[in-house]
Order: structure tokens, then C-alpha cells, then sequence
């Protein structure tokens, strides 16, 4: 058993509202209702869904209008912003996980609610972090052609891999179908990790050093990446990368919800 930690926060700039309750599927579905069903088959039996407190109403909303959750899970809200210093900005998702410690028990996965991955990621995930020592944590890997829109380019996670073993991530900007010089099944990162009970604690102390440098910054943010990375380099965590044939979905827009809907209506 595992808790899904759901990242749900975010302001959704681009989109121009709350793109974490968009209906995307044939019954209104949000890319969140897929993530926690995906996950409950897979073995999760605790949800912990980090919001905003302005829209904590409309996620109570969006649940109580396709019945509630399942009865044999537990849901959670945590409210970020309520954790560290208030600013109207949220303090990055490395925080956002921060923030749900309390609720956390056990291994848990961390997903975005704006994204969707698939079932079988979720298994694959989920079997792995069965194997996973306390210094371990996993990273879903989906292959870079499984995640380019029809047009447009976009910016990806590149994995490092030695073996199954992470080395490292970084961002490529300007990848697109059209014309890019990576192969088709280079793996990318798209926010899709498994951790140990014990990563709390090492993000806990990290957010205590990155607000020492930016409590008074409007913008800088605690990201997860980054915070694996730092432990990552420190040699106190070991990252395993699990990789998924399944394709990602996700929007940006709201001129991408018509493709979503359309990809998601052949795949559900």
C-alpha cells in the first residue's frame, strides 16, 4: 500500500483558471479522477490532495458531484499555502510534498493533477518501490516521442540514466515532433516519483536552507527536481528510473483540452 500525493496547487497561469478540474473525459472526468483511480488499482489506500485555499471549495465540488471518492480511501486536502511564509505565489512543488508530511503515511507516489499518465505507470511504479531501500526513491520514465504534441514544441525533463540508475535531469527547451536531436525513446521526466517515508525529512531541511537565501522572494521556488538532485549529489539518495510505455497527456492551453479529450476518448 502506498499514499498518492496529488499535486493540485498550482495557479494555471497559461490556462487561465483551474485546469486541475478541466473535464477531460467522456463522463467529466479531471485528469486527478484518472490519477486516483490509476493509483487505487495499483495499490494506493490513502489520497492526499495538496490545493490552495481558494479553491479548496470548487475541489470538494468537483468530488461531490461524481459521488464523493471511492469509500475505502482516504482523502486528504492539505492547503499549501497555509505552510512556510504567505505570498500569493506558491513556493514551488518541492514544498507542495513538504506540505502534505502530516497526512503522508508510508511510501508514497507524487503526481501532478494537470497531467495524465496512465494506468500501468502506476503499476510499474508501484512494484518497484516495493524493492525500494530507505535512500531510494523512483522516477517514472516515459519515452520523449510519447510526450510531444502534434505541433508546437515543449520543454522535457532529459533523464541520465546509467543503467536504471538516475545521474541526472535537465531541461531541453524547444522539442517538438518536427525537429529535435534526441531519439525517439529517450526518457523524460514528467513528474511521476515514488519516495521512502524518510524524503520528508530531507525536505524539510532543504526548504529551511532555500528560504534562508529566498523567504523575500515574490518568485523563487522550492522544485522538486531540484531537491532530489541536491540529495542526489550529496550522495544521500539513489534514484532508480522505471520506464513506462505508456503515452503522457496533458495541457497547457485551453486550446489543448479538445486534443486531450479526443486522445483520452480512445485510450479510457
Amino acid at each position: 500500500m502506498f499514499t498518492l500525493v496529488v499535486m493540485a496547487a498550482g495557479l494555471g497561469s497559461r490556462f487561465g483558471g483551474t485546469k486541475q478540474l478541466a473535464p477531460v473525459g467522456a463522463h467529466g472526468e479531471a485528469f486527478l479522477d484518472f490519477a486516483i483511480t490509476d493509483a487505487r488499482a495499483a495499490g494506493a489506500d490513502r489520497v492526499v490532495l495538496i490545493v490552495r485555499s481558494d479553491i479548496e471549495d470548487d475541489v470538494n465540488r468537483h468530488f461531490e458531484g461524481r459521488g464523493g471518492p471511492p469509500a475505502d480511501l482516504d482523502v486528504i486536502f492539505v492547503r499549501q499555502d497555509t505552510h512556510g511564509p504567505p505570498r500569493p505565489k506558491p513556493w514551488g512543488t518541492a514544498h507542495a510534498v513538504l506540505s502534505a508530511s502530516a497526512a503522508v503515511r508510508g511510501p508514497f507516489v507524487v503526481c501532478n493533477a494537470d497531467d495524465y499518465y496512465g494506468p500501468t505507470a502506476y503499476t510499474a511504479l508501484a512494484r518497484a518501490m516495493k524493492e525500494m531501500a530507505g535512500n531510494e526513491a523512483r522516477l517514472c520514465g516515459y519515452r520523449l516521442d510519447r510526450t510531444l504534441p502534434a505541433e508546437g514544441s515543449v520543454t522535457r525533463g532529459v533523464c541520465r540514466v546509467d543503467g536504471d540508475r538516475l545521474t541526472g535531469i535537465f531541461e531541453q527547451e524547444g522539442i517538438s515532433r518536427a525537429g529535435n536531436d534526441f531519439p525517439a525513446g529517450t526518457l523524460v521526466s514528467m513528474n511521476l516519483w515514488g519516495f521512502p517515508p524518510a524524503f520528508m525529512n530531507s525536505l524539510r531541511d532543504g526548504f529551511a536552507r532555500f528560504l534562508e537565501n529566498n523567504r523575500h522572494s515574490p518568485t523563487a521556488e522550492y522544485l522538486l527536481p531540484h531537491a532530489v538532485a541536491a540529495q542526489m549529489e550529496a550522495g544521500t539518495l539513489t534514484v532508480r528510473v522505471v520506464p513506462t510505455d505508456e503515452s503522457w497527456i496533458g495541457v497547457t492551453n485551453p486550446e489543448d483540452l479538445e486534443t486531450a479529450r479526443r486522445t483520452l476518448a480512445h485510450r479510457r
